[in-house]
């Protein structure tokens, strides 16, 4: 799979895959592209474009992840793009899904309890999940941007991130709600919405998995070596 870089055209990224709209966005970048290529696109909205890449070249190709070369930006760029990813998730992604399920179970005229399982799991899902987002902005990427910016605020500060545990739970769960659905729901149901409902389950589930992996192997590797450098 091709690696998209500052030369190409940035039509051309969402012509090859449209699933990179999206990630094109968390970056500020809107539509109207003309025929300007990533770099000067990147340079019009102020926006680091080997991140930009770095970013948007793991997201297309699951077999790429340039670690050292992420691990060489500034974790105010990656903070920045994991806050925005948040909202994302809890404006876009986590309602789209609901109301899929919501009207998958409308159009089963013959309810039973395990059908009613399937929104109950999800909507608990979804409360942990935004839990979980609530601590990372109000625990840990304060810390980020003060070891950065004012490290000497925060010298002997703790950092006990338990957060790799919790990104197995959420990928576990994803699993169990298609698995719920794959076996419970009842026949007599909407084919089209529960299609569009496992496309969209899919893709939210290989786009959290990416998001979990830039914290787990980026971003508390990167709070780690800036807490042993004010120790």
């Amino acid at each position: 799979m091709q690696e998209f870089t500052k030369n190409d055209k940035m039509v051309h990224l969402v012509q090859a895959n449209h699933n990179l709209l999206p990630v094109i966005h968390r970056f500020g970048i809107r539509l109207g592209f003309g025929n300007r290529t990533v770099e000067e696109l990147c340079l019009a909205y102020e926006v680091n474009s080997d991140f930009f890449l770095a970013i948007v070249n793991t997201f297309n190709n699951k077999n790429f992840f340039p670690k050292d070369r992420l691990l060489s930006f500034s974790p105010l760029l990656l903070v920045d793009y994991l806050k925005k990813t948040h909202q994302y998730y809890i404006d876009y992604s986590l309602p789209r899904i609901e109301k899929l399920i919501h009207r998958l179970l409308l159009s089963t005229p013959k309810q039973n309890s395990e059908m009613q399982m399937i929104e109950k799991f999800y909507l608990s899902y979804k409360k942990k999940l935004i839990e979980h987002f609530d601590e990372e902005e109000q625990d840990v990427f304060p810390v980020v941007e003060k070891l950065v910016l004012h490290p000497e605020e925060v010298k002997n500060t703790s950092f006990d991130s338990n957060f790799e545990e919790e990104h197995e739970h959420v990928d576990f769960e994803l699993d169990d709600l298609k698995n719920i659905i794959l076996k419970y729901l009842v026949p007599e149901y909407d084919e089209l919405v529960c299609n569009k409902l496992m496309e969209e389950i899919c893709h939210f589930e290989r786009d959290i998995h990416d998001h979990s992996r830039m914290e787990d192997a980026i971003l508390i590797p990167q709070v780690k070596q800036l807490l042993n450098a004010v120790e």
